[in-house]
């Protein structure tokens, strides 16, 4: 598969806290679940990897060419980011905050047609008429998914960057939408990142799991059985697990 990004020793200081260094390659395609406790350094790390932040030592290649060297509306068309939160100052339509997504673009003449397929995808279609302030935590949640799929719509071989993407959502949404992520990145063949809090969803979603914490990366492995022990240590828990034939194993922490 061909390296979309490949990282070398990034380090950042911020304030008296040092995170790194990360050494981290991501290919077209690949489908990568970030885990760690909270405050261990995920988001930075999904900002380094999105250009948003900048590192003070270390290497940054995207696609092929080193992160600094490209312009915010370049980057745009090649990697989109869902942080965990993204309010909206003002009243706007959905379909106009969806459409955001697509605003370096100039002559977009499929503009509608993209912003109502991409509502489709997010369950949100019945929400394009209505005021973004009017919305529920989740509904908000669902409307700016489908920006992130209006974004990247007609490209291919980018990268999708998402924070915590499902918590807001119910348990029949958090799978409905899991699986549209998973199906579009595949369609487009996207790679995409997200910083996950469930550990079953990471196992059962993700091909490729990177373990964060104390602001270091200490793991980096493919999603299985094989990663129990590891995520043991990552969360200082200890995990039970079922295994049905043909699915990947459940992990359900063990009571103290």
């Amino acid at each position: 598969m061909e390296k979309l990004c490949k990282i070398r020793g990034l380090n950042l200081s911020l304030g008296a806290k040092r995170l790194g260094p990360f050494l981290l390659e991501i290919a077209q395609g690949e489908q990568i679940a970030i885990l760690g406790p909270s405050g261990a350094g995920k988001t930075t790390l999904l900002k380094l990897l999105s250009g948003d932040l900048k590192s003070h030592w270390g290497t940054y290649h995207f696609k092929g060419k080193v992160i600094q060297g490209w312009s915010l509306s370049e980057l745009s068309r090649s990697r989109a980011v869902l942080p965990q939160s993204g309010d909206v100052s003002f009243g706007l339509l959905v379909k106009l905050v969806i459409s955001l997504g697509r605003i370096s673009l100039t002559g977009d003449l499929n503009l509608g047609e993209i912003v109502e397929q991409a509502a489709r995808l997010s369950r949100c279609e019945h929400l394009l008429d209505r005021g973004f302030d009017t919305l529920s935590g989740g509904e908000k949640a669902r409307v700016h998914l489908a920006r992130i799929f209006a974004q990247l719509w007609d490209e291919r071989g980018g990268l999708i960057l998402v924070d915590e993407p499902l918590a807001s959502l119910d348990p029949g949404l958090q799978i409905e939408l899991l699986s549209s992520m998973r199906q579009y990145a595949f369609n487009r063949n996207h790679a995409m990142v997200a910083i996950l809090h469930d550990i079953n969803q990471a196992m059962q979603n993700f091909e490729r799991l990177i373990l964060v914490k104390d602001g270091k990366m200490i793991g980096d492995m493919p999603s299985g059985v094989q990663a129990v022990p590891d995520l043991e240590g990552l969360y200082g828990i200890r995990l039970d697990m079922v295994n049905i034939d043909g699915l990947p194993p459940l992990v359900f922490p063990r009571a103290r």
